[in-house]
């Protein structure tokens, strides 16, 4: 079965100071975070990549990776731009920034109607969680009428950043099927050495809880039951101007109305990128590691 590797880079990346984090090289011969989840999706047997980009770096984009990766796996572009809106809907007088990943992956209503897996792209995932998504969108799928898909869950204390608090979505499943994906905001090991969110009002969270990544695995017909959600969102929030549709928050209802349900697929790997400039030596040294112990080749495009 094809199944296409989406890719969400299209954001702002601005907590990641001096240039597109998405382009910043990690590797020894100057691979990025991509280039890493790519070589891992295609050994998995993922056949396809989807780029979610805006139009203005799509240039850095072909340079930097598009034109590397293309010679090993079919490479497409989407372009999540500001009024890739919903027939009757227009944008409101003054807002400048797009809706959230859930609107970019509504984007690709048009290019992907096959199974996907959908990632961040300043993400490093590690293996495991690729193979997890790519096995359970090609297996046999279920005939109940409701959409199945796969969530990785990494446990939260391997997600932490050490220069600064993390967004991430909070998970509770029962019998390894989600029941509720949180947004919380605000995450941080403290100096006693607990994990805590928020500001004003903290709590406490467990470590070891699942979160999610912003990685799941889509079903054929995902899209369009999520551009439904859109429309909704849309029309809660006509006039703001900052209001962003979550991928997870659009899955999160999905779930709850009984339209779909989502599959925990727990990931050991240990979590990093680069959501603050400090993290890139950190990230570079562990990539050098992996290298090191054979995880990966020093080159990984001949």
């Amino acid at each position: 079965m094809s199944c296409t590797l989406c890719i969400l880079a299209a954001g702002l990346g601005s907590r990641f100071k001096g240039g597109i984090k998405q382009l910043e090289p990690f590797g020894p011969n100057g691979e990025i975070i991509m280039d890493y989840s790519i070589f891992d999706a295609i050994e998995a047997g993922f056949d396809r990549v989807v780029f979610i980009i805006r139009k203005d770096i799509r240039e850095a984009f072909d340079k930097m990776i598009g034109d590397r990766i293309s010679k090993y796996v079919e490479v497409g572009y989407v372009y999540q731009e500001l009024d890739c809106l919903p027939e009757g809907f227009s944008v409101p007088v003054g807002r400048v920034k797009p809706w959230g990943h859930g609107h970019a992956v509504c984007c690709c209503r048009d290019v992907i109607n096959e199974p996907f897996a959908v990632i961040n792209a300043d993400d490093f995932y590690g293996k495991e969680a690729f193979v997890k998504l790519h096995d359970f969108l090609c297996a046999d799928p279920e005939t109940d009428g409701k959409l199945h898909l796969g969530m990785a869950g990494f446990i939260l204390k391997n997600t932490l950043s050490d220069f600064g608090a993390v967004n991430r979505g909070v998970c509770k499943a029962e019998n390894g099927m989600m029941t509720d994906v949180v947004e919380t905001y605000n995450i941080r090991r403290e100096a006693d050495g607990r994990v805590y969110s928020g500001k004003e009002d903290t709590a406490e969270l467990d470590e070891n809880c699942y979160v999610s990544m912003n990685m799941w695995g889509c079903p054929a017909g995902f899209i369009e039951k999520l551009c439904g959600r859109f429309e909704d969102f849309l029309r809660n929030n006509k006039d703001s101007l900052t209001a962003e549709f979550l991928l997870p928050a659009g899955i999160d209802e999905m779930i709850k109305s009984g339209e779909a349900d989502c599959r925990l697929l727990e990931s050991r790997d240990k979590w990093f990128g680069v959501t603050y400039a400090e993290d890139k030596p950190s990230v570079k040294a562990e990539i050098a590691k992996l290298i090191d112990a054979g995880v990966y080749p020093a080159r990984l495009w001949k």
